[in-house]
């Protein structure tokens, strides 16, 4: 339905669930109904209508997302309902509420224009594809709800494995990548808006481009964005076994990509991988680590893992606190288990009670702080780059990031003013010598020239 001539766009309020690929995809959405002329807004009380834009990964965010629906629905609003959540349940979802006037799948936001126009003229929509195939590309409009020194640039879309915990495939479809002539294209148009840090994701970045080119393409695309002026790239969701020697170069070649391995492991025994229908990680052992780390040694290694799988014995779970314990990785994720309908796990024989895997989780969390700590600590002393993302013009202190930390799931950096009060504003990257360290943040004080000089000429006596 085209708009009507003389008639106002109404204000259309967005609440964000999930992930950062979910996040994009609401940028986009926000960017499509401003460009129609909508206002929008993250404030539900400026709206009659809300889009929500839903998560359905664990039985954790589903509730969450339900959660909000219903409580929008009782405060008097019309919703939109986009995002896994609507994959997930379709047709269900919208007969369930009343307050719902659509349902937006994941390979559909590019419609919301439409099916906004569509509710206003009175329809209930049902907007999902049963196989998502839409990827976004720079020629989408956005509109970014991060810092403007922050943005993630989705590479591709879905997912080729089947990992029996995993619904992401059947809510996402396969993996979609994007030439790298666009996600480059769309990686200077974020430049252009001051963007200081960019942060690559897909479901598995390592295998970029396998779909477009017949094979993965990640080390191209990291020396392809090497040429674009923004001074951190962040890749996110690295399976290693895709960290081949080119792979690895381009980390290391390319100065503005982060040696920061972002590697979701989920276990370590080949047993329980081999549950997890991930038998292709059989392989990932001590070896394979060290050759990263001997490849790229000022590496940072983040990996996240699920205690309480179907299966899991005392002896599987011994084995994964000593390769956890050997490893010493920076930053741990520690998840437990939880079973989804649609997932061949969810009906694998010996589960583990809910309270053995919690108990388990908290040991594994337990041992991984002091490793956290030790290996923040190797940070004091150094002066770092320091990317600040909060001020307080009262006190002067600051708040922000170094390479180490990724946002939202690691660290941060407590920042004092230097020598004369030197301090930065939001947005600006600036250096910072680390004075103290804990087990999950930084503290430092902005250091001028001067400080700098003097460390390097100590350096390079200390060789001579």
């Amino acid at each position: 339905m085209p708009p009507q001539p003389g008639r106002e766009r109404p204000t259309v309020a967005f609440t964000h669930l999930g992930c950062e690929k979910n996040r994009v995809d609401t940028e986009h959405m926000l960017g499509l109904l401003a460009e129609a002329g909508y206002g929008v807004s993250a404030d539900e009380s400026d709206a009659r209508v809300v889009v929500v834009n839903t998560c359905s990964f664990i039985q954790d965010a589903r509730a969450e997302s339900v959660r909000t629906l219903v409580e929008l629905a009782e405060q008097g609003k019309e919703l939109i309902i986009a995002g896994c959540l609507a994959q997930h349940f379709q047709q269900e979802l919208l007969d369930s509420l009343p307050e719902a006037k659509a349902i937006v799948g994941t390979g559909d936001y590019q419609h919301i224009v439409e099916v906004l126009q569509r509710v206003e003229a009175g329809e209930r929509v049902n907007r999902v594809s049963p196989v998502p195939t839409f990827v976004g590309d720079e020629h989408l409009p956005r509109y970014r709800t991060t810092s403007e020194a922050v943005a993630y640039l989705k590479v591709a879309e879905g997912c080729d494995y089947r990992c029996a915990f995993c619904i992401i495939p059947r809510l996402r479809g396969d993996q979609r990548s994007r030439p790298i002539e666009s996600i480059v294209a769309e990686a200077r148009q974020l430049a252009e808006q001051g963007v200081k840090e960019l942060i690559l994701i897909s479901q598995i970045t390592t295998n970029y481009g396998l779909d477009l080119y017949g094979r993965p393409r990640l080390d191209d695309l990291l020396r392809a964005l090497g040429e674009v002026e923004i001074p951190w790239i962040r890749v996110h969701y690295a399976y290693p076994t895709g960290l081949t020697e080119p792979v690895l170069a381009a980390y290391r070649d390319v100065p503005n990509v982060l040696p920061y391995l972002d590697l979701p492991l989920q276990h370590s025994h080949p047993e329980v991988l081999r549950a997890m229908n991930r038998p292709w990680q059989t392989g990932v052992n001590g070896a394979l680590l060290q050759r990263i780390r001997d490849q790229l040694p000022d590496a940072v290694l983040r990996t996240t893992f699920i205690v309480g799988f179907p299966g899991e014995t005392e002896e599987h779970f011994e084995h994964l606190l000593a390769f956890v314990a050997e490893q010493r990785f920076d930053h741990v994720g520690v998840f437990t288990f939880s079973p989804e309908d649609g997932t061949a796990a969810a009906d694998l024989p010996d589960p583990v009670p809910a309270e053995v895997a919690s108990e388990r989780r908290d040991r594994l969390m337990a041992l991984q702080q002091p490793i956290a700590a030790e290996r923040n600590a190797a940070s004091v002393g150094r002066i770092v780059d320091v990317l600040i993302e909060q001020d307080n013009p009262t006190s002067g202190a600051m708040l922000g990031r170094c390479a180490r930390f990724a946002p939202d799931v690691d660290g941060e950096v407590h920042v004092s003013p230097g020598e004369g009060g030197l301090c930065a504003a939001p947005g600006t990257m600036v250096p910072v010598r680390i004075t103290a360290a804990d087990t999950y943040d930084l503290r430092g004080e902005v250091v001028g020239a001067g400080a700098m000089v003097s460390d390097a000429l100590a350096a390079t006596r200390s060789r001579a």
